[in-house]
């Protein structure tokens, strides 16, 4: 399946849902199985935390900031507002990653219906 493989609204939605969470966490399960017997202090595992976070605010502020196809369509401050609305909602809410895509998602597609 690729971004375009459906002509309706609400698929890249989707997509950016599925994709996002598959992008990060089957790298953190591969870590908890591979990384089991390292300290978690380690040298090593503070480095590639580093990196991890780093790729992944990279390719979230290139979502927000420059985006392509239907998200370039949509206001910045709408962009910017649902990235910190999701963000808010995942450490009120006890640093669920679900709670804050679901609720980034909302806000844009409540943002994107209203315009």
């Amino acid at each position: 399946m690729t971004f375009d493989a459906l002509d309706t609204w609400w698929w890249p939605f989707v997509y950016i849902l599925i994709a996002g969470w598959l992008a990060t966490d089957s790298w953190r399960f591969l870590g908890v199985y591979l990384g089991g017997r390292l300290s978690s202090d380690s040298e090593i595992l503070v480095l590639v935390r580093a990196v991890a976070t780093a790729l992944v605010a990279g390719v979230i502020s290139s979502l927000v900031i420059a985006p392509s196809g239907p998200l370039a369509e949509t206001a910045l401050l709408l962009r910017v507002g649902a990235a910190a609305a999701g963000f808010a909602s995942y450490i009120l809410f006890g640093r669920r990653i679900l709670v804050g895509i679901f609720v980034g998602e909302a806000v844009l597609v409540a943002g994107m219906l209203m315009s």
